[in-house]
C-alpha cells in the first residue's frame, strides 16, 4: 500500500479504480497562409469563438441547477475572457501579422496571456492563467471537434491527472467517477471551489508522489484527511468504509432537523437564512428550510450579458424570488461590482489596488442612473413580498445619507407613476471596513439592520488577501481583532434596536456559531446546504453556560 498526501478538498471518502485522464492535446504549429486570404481563418476563429461561448451558456445554466449560482459564476467569467475585447485583438492580430491558421494565434495568444497573469503580484491573479488556458483548449477544441467522452469505462473510478479545469468537473459522469486527485492544483481555485460545491471529494497537489504505474489500482480518497491510499490493504479498507458509513450517518440525521425552530437549549433564538444570486437558488433555499435570503447577490443579475439590465427586467427577477419567498424575508444587496468582479460593459478602469478602489456603493452613487433603476425595481417588487435592501461597502455617514436621498427620489418617481411599493421597506447596510465597524454607532441611527460581510473585514482588518497562498494561512476568522470588531457592532446595533446579522462564509462554520450566538447575532446567511448543519449546532448549544467563557477570552 502507497499513502499520498496532499491537500483535501470537499469533505468525503470515495473507492474506485484509478483512471488516467488525459487531456485532448493537438499539434498545435504555424501554418504560413501566403496563397489563402487571412479572413478565412478570422472567420474559423469566430465561429469556433461563438460555439465555445454557447457551451459555457450551457454549463452555466446546468451548474446553476447543480451547483448554485454563485458556483455557476466560473463560467460567465469564462464568457466574459473569451469576448475580452484584447484577446480577441491578439488572434485576429497574429493571423493578419504572421499569416498564421486560427489555432496557432489563439494558442499563441494564451501563452501571451499566461505568462502576464503568472508574472502578476497575488496567487488569485495568477492563478487566472489556468482560466486562460481553459478558455483557450475549448476554442481549439471547437475547431478540431475533438470527442467529448473523457471517461468510456461503466464502472467507478477516480480520476487521476495533471489538473481539472472547472468545466471538465461539472463535464465528468458522477455516476462512475466518484473522486479525483491531481498533481497540481489549488485550494483557492474555481476547480477547488466547485468540487466542493458538486462534493465530489478530491486531493490535489500531489506532485510526484503520483505516479504513472498507479493507474489501474484500487484507491481510496480520504479528503477529510488529504490523504490517497494506493491498493490499500483490508485493514484500511474497513476502516475507511466505516468512516465513510459514518458520515453518511450524519448527512441523514441533519434531515431530521427540517422544520425545527432556530433556538438553542436556553431559548437564545435566531435566524438561519440563505444566500442566493438567482432565481433558480430558490429550490435549494427552500429544501433547506431557511428562515429567509439572507443576501441575495443582485450583481449577478448583470453579469453574463452586453448590457445594463432594464428596470422591468430586474423587476421580474425581484418579484419572483420575493413570491417564491412568501412571507420570509429577502434582502437585496444592491449592486457590488468592481473589485474581483468586472463586467465588461461597466467599463470601470484599471486599478492598482481594486479591492480598495472603485467599488461597491461608491460606483453606485457616481452613476445614480444606474443605481436609481436598480433601486425602482427593487420598490416595485416590494409589493409582492417581504423585501429589504442592502448597501454594501458603506464606509462614512456621508455615504448612508447620500443613498437614502437617491432612494427617496426613486420612490417619489414611482409615486408620480402611481406604481405601488411598501413604503416601510426596510434598508440595511455591510459592515465590512473597518471604519463603518467604528461608526457603527453612529449608522445604526439611520438604518434598520447590519449585515457583517466578514469576508472583507477580515481581509481589510487583517490586511491579508486569502486568494494568495503565501498569506491566507492568517486567514483568521477567530483573530481576536475580528470578534471584538463583530462585538462591537453587536452591542451598537441592540442599542440602537436594530438587528445584525453575518453574510460571510463563516456564518457556514461551525467552530463560530457559539461565537456568533454568544456576540448576541441575530442572523446567519449561509450557502443553503449549510442550513440544517448550523441549526442543529444551535439547538445544541447553551448560550448561558459559555458566554462569559468566550466573551473573557475577548
Amino acid at each position: 500500500m502507497n499513502v499520498l498526501k496532499g491537500v483535501g478538498i470537499a469533505e468525503g471518502i470515495a473507492f474506485g479504480r484509478l483512471k488516467a485522464y488525459k487531456k485532448d492535446c493537438f499539434s498545435i504549429y504555424s501554418i504560413k497562409i501566403y496563397t489563402l486570404d487571412h479572413t478565412t481563418e478570422i472567420l474559423r476563429y469566430k465561429r469556433a469563438k461563438e460555439v465555445a461561448i454557447s457551451q459555457l451558456d450551457d454549463l452555466y445554466r446546468n451548474a446553476v441547477n447543480e451547483i448554485g449560482e454563485e458556483h455557476a459564476m466560473v463560467f460567465k467569467v469564462h464568457r466574459m475572457m473569451i469576448e475580452d475585447i484584447d484577446y480577441a485583438n491578439s488572434v485576429v492580430n497574429i493571423i493578419e501579422d504572421e499569416n498564421a491558421n486560427a489555432e496557432y494565434a489563439v494558442w499563441l495568444t494564451s501563452r501571451n496571456f499566461e505568462r502576464t497573469f503568472e508574472n502578476m503580484d497575488g496567487e488569485y491573479m495568477q492563478q487566472r492563467a489556468g482560466d486562460i488556458r481553459d478558455i483557450s483548449r475549448r476554442i481549439v477544441n471547437c475547431m478540431v471537434n475533438p470527442s467529448l467522452d473523457k471517461v468510456l469505462e461503466k464502472r467507478t473510478v477516480i480520476i487521476g491527472c495533471d489538473d481539472l479545469a472547472p468545466s471538465e468537473i461539472l463535464e465528468l459522469n458522477k455516476k462512475y467517477v466518484k473522486g479525483f486527485i491531481t498533481i497540481l492544483g489549488s485550494k483557492n481555485s474555481h476547480t477547488s471551489i466547485i468540487a466542493k460545491a458538486v462534493n465530489l471529494p478530491a486531493v490535489i497537489s500531489l506532485g510526484d508522489q503520483l505516479k504513472p504505474e498507479f493507474e489501474g489500482c484500487d484507491v481510496i480518497v480520504d479528503s477529510f484527511a488529504g490523504a490517497v491510499y494506493i491498493s490499500p490493504d483490508r485493514t484500511t479498507v474497513r476502516r475507511l468504509k466505516r468512516k465513510k458509513e459514518l458520515c453518511n450517518r450524519q448527512q441523514e440525521l441533519l434531515f431530521g432537523f427540517k422544520g425545527k425552530e432556530d433556538i438553542t437549549l436556553d431559548g437564545q433564538k435566531i435566524e438561519l437564512c440563505a444566500n442566493i444570486g438567482h432565481i433558480a437558488d430558490i429550490e435549494a433555499v427552500k429544501e433547506s428550510d431557511a428562515s429567509g435570503v439572507g443576501l441575495f447577490r443582485s450583481e449577478f443579475i448583470f453579469m453574463g450579458r452586453h448590457d445594463y439590465p432594464t428596470e422591468d427586467e430586474q423587476f421580474k427577477i425581484y418579484k419572483t424570488v420575493a413570491q417564491k419567498m412568501g412571507n420570509k424575508h429577502v434582502v437585496v444587496r444592491t449592486l457590488d461590482v468592481g473589485a474581483d468582479k468586472h463586467i465588461q460593459y461597466f467599463d470601470l478602469p484599471k486599478e492598482v489596488n481594486p479591492a480598495m478602489g472603485y467599488r461597491g456603493i461608491r460606483i453606485c452613487l457616481d452613476r445614480t442612473n444606474i443605481f436609481k433603476t436598480q433601486l425602482k425595481a427593487i420598490l416595485r417588487a416590494s409589493a409582492f413580498g417581504n423585501i429589504e435592501i442592502l448597501f454594501p461597502m458603506i464606509s462614512s455617514l456621508e455615504e448612508i445619507l447620500q443613498t437614502k436621498i437617491i432612494l427617496q427620489e426613486s420612490k417619489e418617481e414611482l409615486c408620480e407613476k402611481g406604481i405601488p411599493y411598501n413604503e416601510n421597506i426596510k434598508i440595511g447596510i455591510m459592515i465590512e471596513t473597518p471604519a463603518a465597524v467604528f461608526i457603527s454607532d453612529i449608522l445604526a441611527k439611520e438604518v434598520d439592520f447590519f449585515s457583517i460581510g466578514t469576508n472583507d473585514l477580515i481581509q481589510y482588518a487583517l490586511a491579508v488577501d486569502r486568494q494568495n497562498d503565501k498569506v491566507n494561512f492568517m486567514f483568521n476568522p477567530q483573530h481576536r481583532a475580528i470578534l471584538r470588531m463583530i462585538k462591537l457592532v453587536c452591542e451598537n446595533s441592540k442599542k440602537a434596536g436594530i438587528r445584525v446579522g453575518i453574510c460571510g462564509e463563516i456564518a457556514a462554520d461551525e467552530h463560530m456559531t457559539e461565537i456568533f450566538l454568544s456576540l448576541g447575532i441575530d442572523e446567519l446567511s449561509m450557502s443553503a446546504p449549510f442550513v440544517l448543519g448550523i441549526r442543529k449546532k444551535v439547538r445544541e448549544t447553551n448560550v448561558t453556560l459559555i458566554r462569559d467563557k468566550i466573551i473573557s477570552k475577548l
